[in-house]
């Protein structure tokens, strides 16, 4: 199959893109890819026919254009890789600082350069609609790149950030977790949990998401369970 999968970020974002029958790449390789504004620098995280069963999953229809994967990364664009990463934290800061200063009601939650360091893609939460369009010409000033503001849900906040969850393993959402599936207090009435909502929420303040991993069980269970039963 002539499509790969190219994760970005240690797999904070993923995408498509066409493999070149000259260039023989495989699963884990660096790879330089095209993108909007030059080019971008990604790990290779899936070939082969795996990657038409996660384009149907994801509902990303083959025919549609594609970007081609330019050429495997070598030392110099893996250094400039490393620059724009390192770059990213204190870009995060001072765009903090920036957003607090004009009294805008919106959260920037991280930053991402794009390989090549001609982009950089601000992900915010906010409770509503926000006018940034002041806020990108002050962002242009003082980081000289082409600016994309980007709003995420609080699930893809932590998704983005990581940590450990309560259970003392990484965060499901930011490891192995594609998707997020709605999480409603049923099914934690289900499975006979206590509704303290400290315990039973995330580190994104939303429901955790592994209510959802176990409810089939419970409810299987449910249904074995006999029907008038006598209480002693």
């Amino acid at each position: 199959f002539s499509t790969v999968e190219v994760s970005f970020k240690n797999g904070s974002r993923k995408s498509f893109f066409h493999l070149p029958p000259h260039l023989h790449l495989h699963t884990g390789d660096m790879v330089v890819v095209e993108s909007k504004n030059g080019y971008d620098i990604g790990r290779i995280s899936l070939s082969g026919e795996l990657v038409r069963l996660q384009m149907k999953k994801k509902k990303f229809k083959e025919d549609s254009v594609i970007p081609p994967v330019i050429r495997q990364a070598n030392e110099r664009d893996l250094e400039r890789l490393e620059e724009a990463r390192l770059q990213e934290k204190p870009s995060l800061i001072r765009a903090r600082a920036i957003s607090r200063s004009m009294g805008l009601d919106m959260k920037i939650g991280d930053v991402e350069f794009q390989g090549d360091k001609r982009k950089a893609t601000f992900f915010y939460t906010a409770n509503g609609r926000v006018d940034f369009r002041e806020l990108i010409r002050h962002f242009a000033r003082e980081f000289r790149v082409k600016i994309e503001m980007r709003q995420i849900g609080a699930r893809q906040e932590s998704a983005r950030i990581g940590g450990l969850g309560s259970c003392g393993r990484e965060l499901c959402c930011s490891t192995w977790l594609t998707d997020f599936k709605s999480v409603s207090t049923a099914a934690a009435r289900y499975q006979n949990l206590a509704i303290n909502q400290a315990k039973l929420s995330g580190q994104c303040g939303r429901l955790k998401c592994c209510l959802n991993d176990e409810l089939d069980t419970y409810m299987e269970a449910v249904q074995a369970f006999p029907k008038k039963a006598d209480k002693l």
